[in-house]
């Protein structure tokens, strides 16, 4: 009769005998599994420990605290963000390339100044992304509505890293703290109180252009403030003072006399639904008769040139 070996491994003597060794291998395969069943869960708990320190250094860096919005960017708002400035410069490349550049200056500015800069991630980025691509006619800056300068150091940087020699006025009232109708009277989310001196330690991170620049104490619509600053002709006018219909159409009137031809006008918050009266304004203004033509938006900006 042939050996048939399957048989004699399932008969019943054979089970007897193989049980030890069966009994050895199953405790081997238990300890096996249980020692890297413990290597994982200590894996799992040095990652997720690594994990949480890079986040609570990423929020210290891009956190609110201390500004009172994140700078952590996300995919779509920093698409539709390289979509508009690419629209308003005709360049998308150069668009992703100034898009970039501005987010790490914010950053940069936020870490060493006094203060903060004003508004969202992506509305402070597109600003400064996108004036330069907008070739002013001229270097002269007004910026009308400061808070603590750092913006108007950015925008001095994105200048002359296009070559340019910015020459920069400021207006504003340094009243203490940010100053808006309809709003209740609060300190500054950065804690830093809204006036020359932070403004102007921030503008000296700018070099040489920051340290000269001209700051006219007052608000806007004062004749007095106004004629101080109507010397010149302005390449680049930033508006964001007072956000109300109001102001904001007496900003565009004055912007009106004092753009130089070619000029460039932003106009800040325009289509936040927090600030209803910067859109009325504009629309109103466009209506009319008006050295304005409307190049579009990036983010919450919009961007005009004159005629």
């Amino acid at each position: 009769m042939p050996l048939n070996s399957h048989a004699l491994l399932t008969s019943a003597p054979a089970r007897r005998l193989l049980r030890p060794v069966a009994d050895l291998v199953d405790r081997r395969i238990e300890r096996r599994l249980r020692a890297v069943e413990t290597v994982g869960r200590e894996r799992l708990r040095e990652v997720t420990e690594a994990v949480e320190r890079q986040r609570l250094s990423l929020d210290l860096l891009l956190g609110p605290a201390g500004r009172g919005l994140s700078r952590v960017v996300s995919p779509g708002p920093l698409g539709r963000l390289h979509a508009e400035m690419a629209e308003l410069a005709g360049d998308r490349d150069a668009a992703v390339r100034n898009a970039a550049t501005a987010y790490r200056l914010l950053i940069g500015l936020e870490s060493l100044g006094a203060g903060r800069i004003a508004g969202g991630t992506m509305n402070i980025c597109g600003k400064l992304g996108t004036i330069p691509l907008l070739d002013p006619p001229n270097d002269e800056v007004l910026e009308i509505g400061t808070l603590h300068g750092m913006f108007c150091a950015g925008l001095i940087r994105m200048l002359e890293r296009d070559g340019r020699e910015p020459s920069v006025t400021i207006v504003d009232p340094f009243a203490g703290i940010q100053l808006q109708p309809g709003t209740p009277r609060r300190s500054d989310p950065s804690g830093t109180p809204v006036d020359e001196r932070a403004v102007r330690t921030n503008l000296a991170l700018a070099g040489p252009a920051g340290v000269t620049a001209r700051i006219e104490r007052g608000f806007s619509e004062d004749p007095a403030t106004r004629a101080a600053v109507s010397d010149r002709r302005y390449g680049v006018i930033v508006v964001d003072g007072d956000h109300s219909a109001e102001g904001v159409a007496g900003d565009l009137r004055w912007a009106e006399e004092i753009a130089a031809p070619g000029g460039i006008v932003v106009l800040d918050d325009f289509g936040d639904p927090k600030w209803p009266g910067v859109a009325e304004a504009l629309e109103a203004h466009l209506t009319g008769p008006t050295r304005f033509t409307y190049l579009g938006k990036a983010a919450l900006s919009a961007f005009l040139r004159a005629g």
